[in-house]
């Protein structure tokens, strides 16, 4: 920036800053009324760097008129310098309030933006636990099927068996039964036997019977 060296020349050079900065600072606001973001874009910083960059001319300007007047100036030209000065207290403090307001919200943004982030990721691990607790219940419920199948085809097997076994005895006592309604005549000759040896049976105890009797009575009247 070129640096004039009268008053008149500081003073159109300081309505010149302050116009830009008026201008400037309009798009800013807007900016700061509509920005949801949640980090600064490259316009913004531009913008801001500007702002600040005029800020900081008109600063240089004000320095400048202020050493002029310090060595000697009228009353209306220190109202003047005093005008100038206000208008950049005003344009500084509003410039560092809107940027602490659009800092706040990009914050806050920001974090609006994790706790989202992080509702959807507990979101997924709480789907994925679900999802983990059936496949589970499902290999569960598979398991205890196999086992109840093996179950099941041991007692079926068992049942055959015991089928088997009852067919094979109800034929031996079938085979049984025909040998003896085939063999009357062996039935008969048994019984007659059974009968011949009991009655020798009964003869030969009597006989034993009437000599022990005899032996008795033969020392008894020696």
């Amino acid at each position: 920036m070129e640096v004039p060296t009268s008053w008149d020349a500081l003073r159109k050079q300081a309505r010149k800053l302050e116009a830009q900065l008026d201008e400037q600072m309009n798009l800013y606001r807007k900016l700061v009324s509509a920005n949801v973001s949640t980090k600064a874009d490259a316009a913004e910083s531009d913008l801001e760097s500007w702002i600040d960059r005029l800020l900081k001319q008109l600063q240089q300007v004000n320095s400048q008129m202020q050493a002029l007047v310090s060595t000697g100036g009228s009353e209306v030209v220190s109202h003047t310098l005093n005008r100038h000065q206000e208008i950049l207290q005003d344009l500084t403090q509003e410039f560092f309030r809107l940027r602490k307001s659009l800092r706040a919200k990009q914050e806050h943004a920001s974090l609006l933006e994790d706790f989202k982030e992080f509702d959807r990721t507990r979101l997924d691990l709480e789907e994925g636990s679900e999802q983990h607790a059936l496949l589970k219940e499902h290999a569960s419920i598979s398991r205890s099927t196999g086992q109840m199948d093996n179950v099941i085809s041991q007692a079926q097997a068992t049942l055959g068996t015991l089928v088997l076994q009852r067919s094979t005895f109800g034929g031996i006592n079938s085979k049984l039964s025909n040998v003896s309604s085939r063999l009357p005549t062996v039935n008969t000759i048994l019984s007659a036997i059974k009968r011949k040896k009991s009655m020798d049976t009964l003869i030969l105890s009597l006989v034993a019977s009437v000599c022990t009797f005899l032996i008795v009575i033969y020392w008894l009247t020696k």
